[in-house]
């Protein structure tokens, strides 16, 4: 498959985001999670079944989502091969968020720049999952920037990686993993057991694309004179220092490339959660790291495209 509509969905993306009354299969997704999630909760009233249940779970959404994005790009190509083209752009240009980031972002740093403390956490609360009830500006801030960071990776690099590596129907797949992930895969009483494949299997699925964030961040950073070297050797040294093998590579690079903190201790679902601290706090965090980290993931987006791109001519 061209890699034009792969950069053309790119390009959309940044331009248009993710209009809230506009179809999207991550909804679908969702819905259906949602539906089978009670189903298999009726039929698995114990632990250890729950266990098999969510390894069902993992099989039918993402083995669906697979076989109906297959199925509807072959439809519509026997239809006209511009139809089938104009399909595999519009889901392509779904699976990608870097423009949502970014709007998100922005929409807490506005507030933290009005000063208005109670609607930055508002903002806050609908981009993560911890309490924001009581948070400060510097713990607002710092919660902005790991979310930027941490989802560059299953918002961008992530679904761009398997688009090039099996097109539409696979990184369709990545994304029905990756909404599993942040559905059921938590570790807590109520999804520990049905989450357990979807959060294991999500963390195979980011493996590459996670550790290809800490190289892309740090060239991103090099480009736009922050500290590279800070970012190379603090997203190596800190790579581990956070229970999922993946979420600590691209928000230690952020961290070392701006010179803060982040991770620390949260609450989440009213328990609070101990995490390790990433980077070196050679200054306090500030309101505008906000829009530096934005730009760390404009910049580290379009060198994943990019490499990808010539990845895929050089294997042609």
């Amino acid at each position: 498959m061209s890699p034009l509509i792969f950069a053309l969905a790119f390009v959309l993306d940044l331009w248009l985001g993710d209009p809230p009354h506009w179809p999207h299969p991550v909804r679908w997704i969702g819905w259906l999670i949602s539906r089978l999630e009670r189903l298999i909760r009726a039929l698995c009233p114990s632990q250890t079944p729950l266990y098999l249940g969510g390894g069902l779970l993992w099989l039918l959404v993402v083995g669906s989502t697979f076989a109906l994005s297959w199925a509807l790009i072959a439809l519509c190509q026997a239809i006209h091969p511009w139809l089938g083209w104009a399909v595999q752009l519009w889901l392509a240009y779904t699976l990608l968020a870097t423009r949502c980031l970014r709007d998100a972002a922005m929409a807490v740093y506005q507030a933290l720049h009005a000063e208005d403390l109670a609607l930055s956490r508002e903002r806050l609360s609908w981009i993560v999952g911890r309490d924001t009830s009581a948070l400060q500006p510097p713990q607002i801030t710092r919660a902005t920037v790991e979310t930027v960071a941490e989802n560059t990776v299953d918002g961008v690099i992530a679904p761009l990686f398997w688009l090039f590596v099996g097109g539409v129907p696979l990184a369709m797949a990545y994304k029905a993993v990756n909404t599993l992930d942040s559905m059921v895969g938590y570790r807590n009483e109520r999804f520990a057991a049905l989450g357990f494949v979807s959060a294991k299997l999500d963390d195979l699925a980011n493996l590459l694309p996670a550790r290809l964030s800490w190289l892309l961040f740090t060239l991103a950073a090099a480009l736009l004179r922050q500290d590279a070297r800070a970012a190379l050797c603090i997203g190596w040294r800190d790579r581990y220092a956070h229970k999922s093998p993946n979420c600590a590579w691209s928000e230690a690079a952020v961290a070392g490339a701006l010179g803060v903190r982040l991770g620390g201790p949260n609450v989440y679902f009213g328990e609070r959660v101990e995490k390790p601290w990433l980077g070196d706090p050679r200054r306090e965090i500030e309101c505008e790291d906000i829009p530096r980290t934005i730009r760390l993931m404009y910049l580290a987006s379009c060198l994943a495209l990019g490499l990808f791109c010539l990845v895929h001519q050089v294997l042609a």
